[in-house]
């Protein structure tokens, strides 16, 4: 290593490239009993239990007040992605109305189901009413109860929304004793947010299931 250090203090350096260009960030899909389980591990320290438990009382039902007792998310046991028209529909109005519609892709996404033998007759998780925000019914749902559907709502509403997009920069140096010998390269490279997307509902930690982000550089 010293040597190399050595000749770098003697050496010039010059940008030999710089490239700008941009980069997509798809949401994430919608939970499946694995991904709700790591996510609650990640975000909120529940174990598979405790994530399990809150979630089977809020598929069987919270009793709303005036409202009367409702099931707020759909069957938590399932490894499918797929997810309703109506859900779709109903998520696509909120986030227009929400946001606007430079937050709604032209066409809803899709999300493919990594697990073989999934049975598409079920539907990821989700909330059975998206107009149901959970701040809205926060007073009726215990501490674990209100942490867990505020992540699948977030995490469902956000898999229906436009990418993020980053503005990307890498610039290459190269370095060397004279204009002739410049064995050494360094790259460097950097990206700011040029459209929050989803991200202005919900920063997902990445998973298995998260689609690979889509680079477009010029």
């Amino acid at each position: 290593v010293l040597p190399h250090l050595d000749i770098l203090e003697r050496s010039s350096y010059i940008v030999d490239a710089v490239k700008r260009g941009t980069r997509r960030r798809r949401p994430s899909a919608p939970f499946t009993t694995s991904t709700l389980q790591q996510e609650a591990s990640r975000r909120l320290g529940f174990n598979a239990k405790r994530t399990m438990r809150a979630a089977q009382q809020l598929y069987e039902g919270i009793d709303l007040g005036n409202d009367g007792t409702a099931g707020l998310i759909t069957y938590m046991r399932t490894d499918s992605t797929h997810v309703s028209e109506q859900a779709v529909k109903e998520a696509r109005e909120y986030i227009e109305n929400r946001y606007n519609k430079d937050y709604v892709p032209a066409k809803p996404p899709t999300y493919k189901t990594k697990s073989k033998g999934a049975q598409e007759a079920h539907e990821a998780i989700r909330p059975t009413k998206v107009v149901r925000h959970p701040d809205a019914i926060k007073e009726f749902l215990s501490r674990d109860q209100y942490k867990l559907y505020t992540l699948i709502w977030e995490r469902f509403v956000a898999s229906q929304m436009e990418n993020a997009v980053y503005n990307t920069l890498r610039i290459e140096i190269k370095a060397g004793e004279s204009q002739d010998a410049m064995p050494y390269l360094f790259r460097l490279s950097g990206s700011t947010i040029k459209f929050l997307g989803f991200m202005a509902l919900y920063e997902d930690t990445r998973d298995e299931d998260a689609a690979p982000d889509e680079d477009g550089g010029r």
